[in-house]
């Protein structure tokens, strides 16, 4: 193992990971019975490697907030319970008042997958108040930067100058001094949504819902806030969105798929939106030679919204995207996998692990044991710090020993994952194993615990 190259690829291949994207404003709502539309659970032909989950108007009201702070939220507990069971775990999140952001991943994909940077930005009243504003997660994902955006914008048709402000301010906020993070604008790709309260001008109710009626759309993009915005802001247009070929997706009645009733009977709107942006390629002189192909692409494969989904006034709107690169990280920071021939009869595991020469270790490091279908990072059975229970080293091979007499007897398939304290990630895992049932304790007949040979 010692002569184990880890970052030094020969002839890299492509790789396509697929992203589910998820925006809803759930109204102050509990999740829902069923989420396997939205999550396209059903489609069986999609293989999802990445959910991104943006939610808005969650319950923030004060015992929510004490009860979401002491435990997990519903809706993250939701996500989590339907995802897990498919390998996929949450990686990161971020939450400011009513609004939540969620990242998972498929764990084969976590030692790629870098935290590097959560903010929050609120734009409510007189700019403190976080039930407006935008929150955001800044990943590395295979030596790629990828900053994911989840936004709540002013509400009300007259308040468009508002909202492009705060469209501007919640991008000029993400800056990372210090942190050796280039600007967001440089960034590989920025995923940013929400529900972003672009409504329809011009136009009076009657025309709208009459053109929603008859599928007649093309009327109503001409006058959307946000489409009229990108062609005077160089910037906003630099963002692209998919085809609106779904009905507006405000305002509804609740428990309906009827638009507004209410006194107010507010006009639909395109409220809720899925942008991107991929970094501007440097423009290369008349005479410069022609530029590599690009490694980096992002395709949009599907634009929708879900209309069966009633618990708000809002539709969900999901947008699924393959993303087409080549990674410029090849192996993991840390290789590690248990040693099933040095279990020990003090019921321990012993664990090998090497690291890549610029991994920046620490004594805070920790190895974690999981049960396969873990929720998040945290959802470990046991962990040992490294630091503490190292028996061995020479060059790059470490071993540490983990105690698991006290783990419950499973048979269930098991992981490690190395966590990175200065990096905040998981940046190795092991392949599945099973603990050996001999390592499990027992009761004897005299109620002593036994260990099993």
């Amino acid at each position: 193992m010692a002569a184990v190259n880890l970052r030094k690829p020969t002839g890299l291949k492509g790789r396509k990971l697929s992203i589910h994207v998820v925006t809803w404003n759930v109204a102050s709502a509990a999740p829902p019975l069923d989420l396997n539309d939205l999550l396209q659970l059903n489609n069986e032909d999609l293989n999802l490697d990445i959910y991104v989950i943006g939610l808005q108007e969650m319950n923030s009201g004060i015992i929510n907030r004490l009860s979401d702070a002491a435990f997990e939220d519903p809706w993250s507990s939701f996500f989590m319970d339907v995802l897990s069971p498919l390998n996929l775990v949450k990686v990161s999140h971020v939450r400011m008042q009513g609004i939540l952001l969620l990242v998972f991943a498929k764990y084969l994909h976590l030692p790629y997958i870098q935290i590097l940077f959560t903010n929050s930005t609120p734009t409510g009243l007189f700019g403190y108040w976080g039930n407006k504003g935008g929150v955001n997660i800044c990943l590395k994902v295979y030596g790629y930067y990828v900053s994911i955006i989840n936004c709540h914008l002013p509400p009300h048709i007259s308040n468009n100058d508002q909202r492009l402000e705060h469209f501007d301010r919640i991008l000029e906020m993400q800056n990372f001094e210090g942190q050796d993070i280039p600007n967001i604008l440089d960034h590989d790709l920025i995923l940013w949504f929400g529900d972003m309260n672009f409504r329809i001008e011009d136009f009076g109710l009657h025309f709208v819902r009459e053109s929603i009626k008859n599928q007649c759309y093309s009327h109503l993009w001409e006058k959307d806030q946000l489409s009229i915005a990108k062609k005077h802001d160089p910037l906003l247009r630099e963002f692209q969105e998919g085809p609106l070929l779904f009905p507006p997706t405000y305002k509804f009645d609740r428990n309906s798929s009827d638009y507004d009733t209410s006194e107010k009977r507010r006009k639909p709107a395109w409220t809720d939106r899925i942008l991107w942006r991929l970094k501007r390629q440097s423009q290369a002189g008349p005479h410069a030679p022609r530029p590599p192909a690009p490694c980096f692409s992002l395709s949009l494969r599907s634009y929708v919204s879900h209309m069966i989904y009633s618990i708000s006034d809002h539709k969900p709107v999901t947008g699924t995207f393959d993303l087409e690169l080549k990674p410029l990280v090849s192996a993991p920071l840390i290789t590690l996998m248990p040693e099933e021939s040095l279990w020990t009869m003090e019921n321990n595991m012993v664990v090998s692990y090497c690291s890549d020469p610029d991994f920046p270790s620490s004594p805070w490091d920790w190895i974690g044991l999981y049960k396969v279908g873990m929720r998040h990072v945290n959802d470990y059975v046991s962990y040992v710090w490294v630091g503490d229970n190292q028996i061995s080293f020479s060059d790059n091979l470490n071993q540490v020993y983990m105690d698991i007499s006290t783990i419950p007897k499973t048979a269930d398939q098991c992981l490690l994952c190395y966590f990175s304290n200065n990096l905040n990630s998981i940046v190795g895992i092991s392949k599945p194993f099973q603990i050996p049932p001999r390592f499990f304790l027992r009761e004897d007949p005299l109620g002593e615990s036994q260990p099993q040979f």
